[in-house]
């Protein structure tokens, strides 16, 4: 698989690489060995970095990657894990020594001396503008407890507040089909700067696979149940923000505009990977068939300049009005 330089981490990462929310909650419940197979699966399928947080599954999903790592040492996996979100969201609970405290469980559940990368998870916009904040991530990179650090971010403003900043390796945003907004400023400001771009929501929490209608139904458990309006975290985390019918509708048009031999999920990935200043896409998966199909989205042929401006046409009739001014 095609790999790219993960900004200022100096890593290669493959271009699809692997999401792990779903293997910790908030998907419905999966399995040990299902997730485990998932893993190996991707591995397989030349995916050399998977994402994940302290907070999926309150730990199930680093540990899982943890068991995974030792199992197969020489996989050359580079994980990016985020901290911040298991406690109440305040600015003054991101300091110094909160930082070591998470990155010492981090380290424990995925069983290694030094994290490749943190990434601040989501945390409260004041918190992108805290010299002392991005002071404590340089100490933990001094005292070789992270390789590197970056952010993951709601809006396109908290991105460009993190690509100032000299020290942040990499961001993770939302970039898909439905959330073009990234586009305009983001992803060029962090190719000027070197820093790298995690896309995010890549299929709009499944919307972009085409598969469900108006009368599907989640599992309770499920945050595409409740986490539609904004419930429990921010709204743009579930279907990108759209509202679920919208989202079904554009979906069946963006179903239409997948090549031959390539499924509309597959084809939602192709998109994303060939944007410029994306560095690689992470998609989750929920079971080993699923891992490999996004893979196979890397050596798709990129799309025609007719599909992507199919694209930018769906969104700006369908999806604009709903989430462009919003993140």
């Amino acid at each position: 698989m095609e790999q790219r330089v993960l900004g200022r981490t100096g890593r290669p990462v493959s271009v699809v690489g692997l999401g792990t929310w779903q293997l910790g909650a908030d998907w419905g419940d999966v399995r040990e060995r299902d997730a485990l197979a998932v893993l190996d699966a991707a591995v397989e399928s030349g995916v050399t970095l998977f994402d994940t947080a302290d907070v999926y599954g309150d730990g199930r999903s680093e540990q899982l990657i943890g068991r995974h790592l030792k199992e197969r040492p020489d996989a050359g996996v580079f994980v990016a894990t985020k901290f911040g979100r298991r406690v109440e969201q305040r600015p003054e609970r991101y300091n110094l020594a909160n930082f070591r405290a998470w990155a010492d469980r981090s380290r424990t559940n995925l069983g290694v001396d030094r994290l490749d990368l943190v990434q601040l998870h989501c945390p409260p916009t004041p918190v992108y503008s805290s010299d002392e904040v991005f002071d404590a991530l340089d100490t933990l990179v001094g005292e070789e407890r992270i390789a590197a650090y970056g952010v993951s971010v709601e809006t396109c403003a908290e991105a460009l507040t993190a690509i100032a900043r000299p020290g942040v390796a990499s961001v993770q945003i939302i970039l898909n089909a439905f959330r073009l907004k990234p586009l305009e400023q983001v992803l060029p400001a962090a190719a000027e700067a070197g820093v790298g771009i995690l896309a995010r929501v890549p299929l709009a929490s499944g919307l972009l696979s085409g598969r469900y209608t108006r009368d599907t139904v989640f599992s309770a458990d499920d945050h595409r149940t409740y986490n539609r309006h904004g419930e429990a975290f921010d709204q743009g985390e579930t279907f990108s923000g759209v509202d679920f019918a919208t989202g079904v509708e554009a979906a069946v048009e963006f179903s239409a505009l997948a090549p031959e031999g390539a499924t509309p999920a597959q084809t939602a990935l192709r998109w994303i990977v060939q944007q410029p200043g994306v560095t690689t896409v992470i998609p989750g998966a929920r079971s080993p068939e699923q891992a490999r199909a996004n893979a196979a989205a890397a050596a798709l042929p990129p799309l025609s300049d007719t599909t992507l401006a199919a694209v930018r046409d769906l969104y700006d009739r369908r999806i604009r009005p709903q989430v462009h001014d919003r993140w």
